[in-house]
């Protein structure tokens, strides 16, 4: 009974529950100034204090904490204290284990709870470099990024430097080998990253054409046993081989490779064999890549195999084999969505975000390259067997056409009749090209403006502007954003000379296609003809940025700078022309003449000298020159140059005279005077010969100078008369002209009559010598007998020759096109714009 304590009724049965020792407060501790004394000075590592054994709730020893408050600690059933220590043992602390307590709580333990009696965390170790290992480690590292590095440099162009760090892996790597091997690691080498360097070594050297080397590498490679897979390297050398035209080798390295590879790999191998089948046409073996190129089509067919196939047939010239291939060509599965699934069906909204996700996606603009790509293979073929498979290409076009409406490339049979209207025009055949494009007026609206612009294109070229306006509006019509058809109604109306409403038609095509070539530069020339010189320069530096090696667009930017009197910037502009076309004889020309505008005459006769070499029938190069070799006392020289030109214009006779006087002025006076008499047999009413074979004869002391003196007299008489004659006949009709109004008709009838009387008594001379009496006018003001003959300019000279290159500069371009002639603008190739995107 000794420890049995009666209650007292003041006592609290469930008193000192909620009691706990304040030391593990840790609420507080911020705040307990003792506490945060201990932590930052040695006041912490004081002796602790023991704990007591506890008494009855009347002689409890109270336990004081950091604030000074005293709290009696044991039960009222005399029970210890929580966490208090009994029998030296301590009670385990469960309830704030969670807290980072410890329960084995003994005597003499220090209360820390955040670890800074032990101080701070010793450093980390330092890691040791020198060890084998470690250096092995290191070095494999820089082996794997020089190869990472080396494929980066290949992906974006830099060969060379992809090259050098492939050779610098292979250095290290064979560092690395040597030192596993000095370490006693032979063993453990690496073969996959020794495999590595070697396949990206082998890779650059082919990628820098260093084909020797290359196979070297690979040899290595494939000789060693350790790697395993290695022989189907082998294609790689073969492809080597074949860049090198080594076809016989390359054909015994493809077997090889294809030998090594199993049957698993059945993709692998059938572009192993489709390899084989390339080389073997190469080679002129048709048979041989017709049974490659057959047994890939047995077992994986394909678009590029089924078309070599037809290309082997047609070199054989089966023409049935050529059927079956095509009709096995235009059914090979693609393996493509049908495009329905792109366009949103329904309201669901989610659905259609991710249609509209997947729309242009790589793998959906892969699926329509293929599809374009099968397109074009079906065409080109069609258009190479149509005429070799029947005994006419159009019977030939025909089947095709039906085979291709029973695919699945149904759309491919109205591109082909326009290819088939196409062939008739490269025929000459016109009228059946005409027709058949005709056909197209009754389908669909795509097909029906392809045709019409090709036919209003074709009206164009033959100057029917209204047919051919009425097809390009009726191509307008089917499709109005088709920018050939703008274009040729825009050169419609060019032509009409309704230059304003041309240009709208040439924007409406720019605005549907802005890179649309032809609308700028029609456009370009429709300012210069409303004289807008400002934005026909603008269009023409736009089409410049397009088109940088044009010569015609850079020709008109030349005679624009030309026409807002800057020749400098005309002469950049021509040079740049030149620089594209050297041989452009016209540029040449322009060029001289600007450098002679600009007073450098041996600069313009270098130019005028170029362009005479490449074309020496332009008229007014050939003056130039001779006039510019009389100027600098060259007049020998001189006569060649006018002797071309009395060939390309035998009826001129100035350019005789001016043979006759350059003998004169370099004072071989015979052979002036038998040029002079020449002249005077082939025109004898020439008054200026007379002049000068009268000079001649006198200072040569010539008898015959009596005779032409007669003769120069009467020439010079009958041309007064006819002057004459002429005035009189226009005073006559000026006064009838006045005695018509006044009612007198008649008499001014009569007199306006006389001189198509008069000049019909002269009808008996010749056209020739009416020419030489109009161009003896301008060279009227010759010289004495003692002057040198001095020629006129060459802007004074009446020349009737025409170049064949001048007058085109500013034809428009058609909306279709065809193929770039002499002249200064291009029109399209016939055939890219019957499809227009």
């Amino acid at each position: 009974m000794e420890n049995v304590h009666l209650a007292v009724e003041e006592d609290d049965l469930y008193s000192g529950y909620n009691d706990y020792n304040p030391t593990f407060d840790s609420e507080e501790l911020e705040n307990d100034v003792g506490f945060q004394q201990a932590v930052r000075t040695s006041h912490g590592r004081r002796p602790p204090m023991t704990a007591k054994f506890p008494g009855t709730a009347m002689g409890a020893r109270p336990l004081a904490s950091s604030f000074g408050s005293r709290m009696p600690l044991a039960s009222s059933m005399g029970r210890p204290m929580t966490g208090a220590v009994q029998d030296g043992a301590a009670r385990p602390m469960t309830a704030v284990r969670a807290a980072g307590y410890t329960s084995s709580l003994t005597r003499g333990s220090t209360f820390d709870p955040l670890g800074q009696s032990k101080g701070p965390a010793p450093p980390l170790e330092a890691k040791n470099e020198d060890t084998p290992e470690e250096k092995i480690k290191i070095l494999e590292k820089k082996v794997n990024d020089l190869i990472e590095e080396s494929c980066m440099a290949q992906s974006i162009g830099a060969l060379q430097l992809a090259l050098e760090k492939a050779k610098e892996a292979g250095r290290k790597e064979r560092a690395l080998v040597r030192q596993r091997e000095q370490s006693g690691n032979a063993d453990h080498i690496n073969l996959d990253l020794t495999y590595s360097v070697l396949l990206n070594l082998a890779n650059q050297y082919a990628n820098n054409e260093m084909y020797p080397e290359a196979l070297n590498s690979y040899q290595v490679i494939v000789k060693n046993k350790m790697f395993s897979n290695a022989g189907r390297l082998k294609v790689n050398m073969a492809n080597i081989y074949f860049k090198q035209k080594n076809y016989p080798k390359a054909i015994k390295f493809y077997r090889m490779a294809l030998d090594q590879i199993s049957n698993t790999h059945k993709e692998m191998r059938i572009k192993i064999m489709q390899n084989i089948g390339v080389v073997f046409v190469r080679m002129g073996q048709y048979s041989d890549a017709i049974t490659s190129f057959e047994h890939i089509m047995s077992e994986s067919p394909n678009i590029r195999t089924g078309f070599n196939l037809i290309l082997c047939y047609y070199a054989i010239g089966d023409r049935e084999r050529m059927k079956k291939a095509f009709q096995k060509l235009i059914s090979v599965p693609l393996g493509i969505d049908d495009e329905d699934k792109y366009i949103p069906t329904n309201d669901d909204t989610n659905s259609n975000m991710v249609i509209e996700a997947i729309k242009n996606d790589k793998l959906h603009q892969m699926e329509r390259d293929l599809k374009v790509l099968a397109e074009k293979y079906i065409m080109t073929a069609a258009k190479l067997i149509a005429p070799a498979i029947e005994t006419s290409f159009a019977t030939g076009f025909d089947w095709c056409v039906d085979m291709v409406k029973s695919s699945q490339y149904v759309e491919l049979a109205n591109d082909l009749e326009i290819n088939k209207a196409i062939t008739y025009l490269r025929q000459k055949d016109f009228n059946q090209a005409v027709e058949t494009l005709k056909t197209f007026e009754k389908k669909d609206s795509r097909v029906k403006s392809a045709a019409a612009t090709n036919l209003s294109f074709l009206y164009f070229l033959e100057k029917d502007y209204d047919q051919a306006d009425r097809y390009a509006d009726l191509a307008m019509n089917a499709d109005r954003y088709n920018p050939a058809a703008l274009i040729n109604k825009g050169n419609t109306v060019f032509v009409k000379q309704d230059y304003e409403k041309a240009a709208e038609f040439y924007k409406e095509a720019l605005r549907n296609d802005s890179s649309c070539t032809e609308a700028l530069y029609n456009l370009g020339l429709t300012y210069k003809r409303l004289n807008r010189l400002e934005e026909a320069l603008d269009c023409f530096l736009k089409l410049h940025a397009i088109l940088r090696n044009s010569a015609q667009v850079m020709y008109q930017l030349a005679h624009l700078y030309e026409l807002l009197e800057d020749p400098q910037q005309a002469i950049e502009w021509l040079m740049q022309v030149i620089s594209v076309t050297p041989t452009d004889p016209q540029a040449l020309a322009k060029l001289g003449e600007l450098h002679d505008g600009e007073g450098d005459k041996s600069q313009a006769f270098q130019y005028y000298y170029e362009s005479f070499r490449y074309f020496p029938s332009n008229i007014d190069v050939i003056e130039w020159l001779g006039a510019y070799y009389i100027e600098t006392q060259f007049c020998e020289k001189a006569i060649q140059y006018f002797e071309r030109a009395t060939l390309i214009q035998p009826t001129q006779v100035k350019w005789q005279l001016m043979v006759a006087s350059c003998y004169r002025r370099s004072g071989n006076y015979q052979k002036a005077l038998e040029t002079y008499k020449d002249i005077h047999r082939k025109f004898p009413e020439n008054v200026e010969c007379l002049r000068f074979l009268v000079r001649l004869c006198t200072d040569m002391g010539l008898k015959e100078v009596q005779d032409y003196a007669t003769k120069l007299k009467k020439v010079e008489k009958m041309k007064e008369i006819r002057e004459q004659r002429v005035k009189s006949g226009r005073e006559g009709s000026a006064r009838g002209r006045r005695e018509g109004r006044e009612g007198s008709a008649g008499s001014a009838e009569s007199k306006q009559l006389s001189p198509v009387l008069d000049s019909g008594r002269d009808s008996g001379h010749s056209s020739s010598s009416t020419k030489g009496e109009r161009l003896s006018a301008k060279m009227r003001s010759l010289p004495g007998s003692n002057e040198p003959y001095e020629t006129s300019s060459p802007k004074e000279l009446d020349a009737s020759y025409v170049d064949p290159l001048g007058p085109q500069m500013e034809r428009p371009k058609t909306g279709a096109k065809r193929r770039v002639e002499d002249d200064d603008f291009a029109d399209e190739e016939l055939g890219d714009d019957l499809l227009p995107e």
